[in-house]
């Protein structure tokens, strides 16, 4: 008996940890999005702030809670965006029907993050509806998507499940990076630009592609002249720049190429490396963009 007691406690044991071992690593939570389209058709939701304060955001999952704090969304602001752009969360209704193929591809990809990088964290991911104004965000604590404002940037990449997978693991790198973790208005174009390009490569390791290809097809054939420009305008400050957080850019000029310079930088980095695990961990880890420039080897319109 006591022999078919441990036999048993041995298979049991092993099935536990099979089935520990077959656990996503991260959460992917999208409560917040099933509770607001149950709410979404009733007009009371746009007409009164208590309303929505009551119904959906009084029951936010927390990671719901530390977006509305990160990204300012209040009852007031969020009944606004539903008077002033209905057709937004009317189209995000149908993106989020994909969300089902989104979380399996995203389970693979950060299963890849978990090999290129041992040390990785998984913080949780939520997707919540927010006020159309940002697409994603993330801090150590977790991953915070706005379905609504993320299904509408169709000039990002086209496909929306595509679009899903690939910024939201771009977006995940940022969890892991040190100097992500602090927001700083008075950053460099240098810096924002390698911490956005490191997040860009190492997603593209994670998922198959960047989180904005679209800017890598405008700026092939231009690679030389748009980096000499990139390098005289490295030191300036981000905010305000034609290189970052300039929306869907003007003029002919693409929004936040330099995510695109800050990717090329990381890749000669890269490659340049025998030693590619170590690489990746410097890539993630980067504390001084200066010194990450000078030893990534990267020129302008060089070939990578």
């Amino acid at each position: 008996m006591r022999r078919i007691a441990a036999a048993l406690a041995v298979l049991l044991l092993g099935a536990a940890s099979h089935a520990a071992e077959t656990q996503p690593r991260e959460t992917i939570v999208t409560s917040d999005v099933d509770r607001f389209f149950t709410l979404h058709d009733d007009p009371a939701l746009a007409a009164d702030p208590d309303q929505l304060a009551a119904r959906y955001l009084a029951d936010a999952s927390p990671g719901l809670q530390e977006f509305m704090v990160l990204r300012r969304i209040t009852p007031e602001k969020l009944a606004t965006a539903l008077r002033s752009k209905p057709q937004l969360f009317v189209d995000a209704r149908g993106c989020a029907a994909k969300l089902g193929n989104v979380r399996a591809r995203l389970v693979e990809a950060t299963d890849r993050l978990a090999a290129l990088y041992p040390a990785a964290k998984f913080p949780p991911i939520t997707i919540a509806i927010g006020r159309g104004t940002t697409a994603g965000t993330a801090n150590a604590k977790g991953l915070y998507i706005g379905l609504e404002a993320l299904c509408a940037a169709k000039f990002i990449e086209a496909d929306d499940e595509d679009r899903f997978v690939h910024v939201i693991a771009h977006e995940y790198v940022h969890a892991q990076q040190p100097l992500a973790q602090v927001e700083d208005r008075e950053e460099s174009v240098l810096r924002a630009a390698l911490v956005e390009g490191a997040a860009e490569f190492v997603a593209e390791k994670m998922s198959g592609s960047v989180g904005y290809p679209l800017l890598h097809l405008w700026a092939k054939g231009r690679e030389k002249e748009l980096e000499t420009s990139f390098l005289a305008e490295k030191d300036g400050k981000a905010i305000g720049s034609r290189w970052l957080y300039n929306q869907q850019g003007q003029d002919g000029w693409p929004g936040d190429l330099g995510y695109w310079v800050g990717y090329r930088v990381a890749k000669s980095y890269y490659d340049r490396a025998p030693d590619k695990a170590a690489a990746i961990r410097a890539i993630i880890e980067m504390r001084d963009p200066a010194t990450f420039l000078a030893e990534s080897g990267w020129t302008p319109g060089m070939t990578l």
